[in-house]
């Protein structure tokens, strides 16, 4: 069984790792960590270099609880839900995990929401975590 973790370092994001490290010790899974950054001009060094940072971080706390982790990096061009949802289907993914933050319905309409698009778009179950 192969679990995905959106991460962005959020305190969201950190609750969905944790919940997902309890759900792959149960059921024997391996978890991908995916950071998704759009790319192109948008995207600076710096913020690269913290995006490297926290996936580091993600697969100690993973590899703590001797859970099989892999990290990934993508910068595709693409919107970080877009990728996640993309990621999934070419890994054959089981189920993904995201945290999502509080919006007004307002910002979600103007903004559209990374987590709303997984939720709706993703080839497998989407657990959330706020």
């Amino acid at each position: 069984m192969k679990l995905l973790v959106g991460y962005d370092g959020s305190n969201s994001a950190r609750e969905a790792l944790e919940l997902a490290c309890t759900h792959a010790g149960a059921f024997e899974a391996s978890i991908e960590v995916v950071t998704s950054m759009e790319g192109g001009s948008v995207t600076e060094a710096v913020e690269i270099q913290y995006a490297q940072e926290d996936l580091k971080s993600a697969e100690s706390l993973v590899k703590e609880k001797n859970i099989p982790v892999n990290t990934h990096l993508l910068v595709r061009g693409l919107k970080p839900g877009e990728d996640i949802v993309k990621f999934s289907t070419e890994n054959a993914v089981d189920a993904v995990f995201i945290g999502v933050r509080r919006r007004s319905k307002v910002g979600k309409l103007l903004f559209g929401s990374n987590a709303q698009y997984i939720i709706l778009k993703a080839p497998c179950p989407v657990i959330t975590v706020k």
